[in-house]
């Protein structure tokens, strides 16, 4: 795909990789329809875009609620005219054993921002995809090939995205393309800072950083946008994660270990 021109909708835009992906399309020339809950934290991107030239807009939205997402892509046809691309990007995570729970309440709030809200997007978005042969970007982990230990909720709602993801490309048949970007630890995103604890609520800062083995959130968003200009359907950053289907066929025991010692890795 050639970016330039192109209208992209990105979610989660306020802040991390939705934030440094939409600088970078709208810097090669994409108009980008910046989208989260966070007003003033998305008309500060907006701004720091038009300051560099590119075209951008800012549109509030709650993708846990289909009325939105149905306005977000109306409001983004009435001022462009079409839509080229969707990047599902919005998310939240947790990082706690599933046995140290006292309440799963917020497992449905996990299902609700990272699948359901990715499905009220694609339904708002599909037809005009469809009329401009455009491209879904689901913005996913490494996590939703596997299991993994402290994100089983997590885990569960990116394994139910991917599977809706290919069932949506089959009925498709060729008419939207799809871009699955496989993701390990990208450093600067606040994904952690924002998962639910053991209690529920936000861990915040951590004490400990990512390793030295984690992405930079500019090497990542790079990678993201080779991915889309080349047309690939599945990238893996880094390009070691595209072990874990082998792996997890050949050598699970071997690969649940590995896992379990980067958690470790990263724990406080």
């Amino acid at each position: 795909m050639k970016i330039s021109g192109k209208i992209f909708i990105v979610t989660g835009a306020s802040s991390g990789i939705g934030e440094v992906l939409s600088k970078k399309l709208a810097k090669k020339g994409a108009q980008v329809i910046c989208a989260s809950r966070n007003l003033e934290k998305l008309n500060r991107v907006v701004d720091e875009i038009q300051i560099q030239g590119g075209t951008a807009i800012s549109i509030q939205t709650d993708i846990t609620h289909t009325d939105q997402c149905q306005l977000l892509v109306e409001k983004t046809i009435n001022r462009f005219g079409k839509l080229d691309a969707l990047v599902l990007n919005a998310g939240i995570s947790m990082w706690t054993p599933f046995e140290s729970l006292n309440d799963v309440g917020f497992f449905r709030q996990l299902m609700e921002t990272n699948y359901m809200g990715a499905v009220h997007c694609c339904h708002a978005a599909l037809s005009h995809l469809k009329s401009s042969n455009g491209l879904i970007v689901n913005c996913s982990t490494g996590q939703a090939l596997m299991g993994f230990p402290n994100h089983s909720g997590y885990a569960a709602s990116k394994h139910a995205l991917r599977g809706f993801l290919a069932s949506l490309d089959i009925e498709m048949r060729g008419e939207i393309k799809f871009l699955d970007v496989i993701m390990g630890w990208i450093r600067g995103t606040g994904l952690r800072e924002n998962a639910f604890g053991s209690n529920g609520k936000k861990l915040g800062k951590s004490k400990r950083d990512h390793t030295n083995e984690s992405i930079t959130i500019d090497d990542c968003t790079d990678s993201i946008i080779m991915g889309i200009e080349r047309n690939k359907k599945v990238i893996y950053i880094p390009k070691k994660l595209r072990l874990i289907p082998f792996l997890n066929v050949f050598f699970k025991r071997f690969l649940n270990w590995k896992v379990s010692k980067a958690v470790e890795d990263h724990q406080d």
